[in-house]
């Protein structure tokens, strides 16, 4: 039984079509990944899932039955953007943000001292949000949004403001939370976190589907023609005929190899043209494009806002390489 879903919804402000009948299921015990590039739909949709904007046409059903407001007492939501009081402490915000969601005062809390411990945020709990930092907030609305624990937890943009220790304990926590049935929905548009994480996904541009269902059928679909290796020394080998373009930093190389019906064998030839030369080879690993090459493949040239922060130059095999 879908926790969530989506059909034909669709959504126009103004002349802007913001989502263009997009249709998706949610499952319990499942992580869903919405992605797409900032200004695809994904906040867009995600309102209309729990009704803060009515679609223009489609429907919303959770928990099996057309959208109704009781329906998000089991529902936890983090919005992208921060709503939190800057004039109260801590535990009083929480206190007062469980009773919102139904819990009585002693019962928020006791939860939310247990989440500030777990989170490793104890010591902000008598403390204002405006004496706060960036990640310590984030924290402190991702506790608010599990408190009455909820069937459904919908994380717009989690990891916003967090170093990657706390990116860790988030998501370790939202992987356990999927272990325990319930169902997470994960809006990102960085695809290597949702690569990890995610058990299905719904990749949008422009307002439209462009790829979604199961994250390991989609990679399925794809030639394993990547290699990735860690070198160090003489780098000819980067020139070889098997590739057909490179991406280098660091004596780190991504290879695109050239199209055949045996990529296993022609990384084979590169191997062992790279030990021919004498290369210190560290690390040689043939694998599937990511999700992100999937997703950039998908939506062509219309990714100017999407996360390329630790993308590395690309050149073609035969052109000079600057290590």
């Amino acid at each position: 039984m879908p926790i969530v879903e989506l059909q034909q919804v669709r959504k126009v402000y103004d002349t802007k079509v913001a989502v263009d009948n997009i249709s998706f299921t949610i499952e319990p015990g499942t992580m869903f990944g919405l992605l797409g590039p900032n200004g695809s739909g994904k906040t867009s949709s995600i309102r209309m899932m729990i009704g803060i904007t009515v679609p223009d046409s489609g429907s919303v059903s959770l928990f099996n039955k057309p959208f109704e407001r009781a329906s998000l007492k089991r529902v936890g939501y983090l919005p992208e953007e921060r709503g939190l009081y800057k004039k109260m402490k801590v535990m009083d915000q929480l206190i007062f943000l469980g009773q919102l969601h139904g819990l009585d005062a002693i019962t928020a809390s006791k939860r939310a001292h247990a989440w500030c411990e777990r989170m490793q945020i104890t010591e902000a709990i008598p403390k204002k949000t405006e004496e706060l930092s960036k990640g310590m907030q984030q924290k402190i609305q991702f506790i608010a949004a599990l408190l009455h624990d909820p069937d459904l937890i919908i994380m717009d943009e989690p990891f916003s403001g967090l170093d990657p220790v706390n990116a860790t304990l988030l998501q370790d926590t939202l992987i356990e939370l999927r272990q325990q049935g319930k169902a997470v929905l994960f809006s990102t548009h960085r695809m290597d976190q949702v690569e990890r994480m995610c058990d299905s996904i719904c990749l949008i541009s422009n307002g439209r589907v462009v790829l979604s269902g199961a994250m390991r059928e989609i990679k399925s679909r794809y030639p394993v023609n990547r290699v990735h290796m860690t070198y160090t020394g003489d780098e000819a080998f980067l020139h070889h005929q098997v590739v057909a373009s490179v991406k280098h930093y660091n004596g780190h190389a991504e290879i695109i190899l050239r199209d055949s019906p045996d990529t296993a064998g022609e990384a084979q030839v590169l191997l062992a043209e790279a030990v021919a030369r004498g290369t210190r080879i560290s690390k040689f690993e043939l694998m599937e494009p990511t999700l992100e090459e999937i997703f950039i493949e998908k939506v062509g040239g219309n990714h100017a806002d999407f996360d390329l922060s630790s993308r590395p130059a690309t050149v073609a095999a035969g052109d000079t390489l600057n290590a």
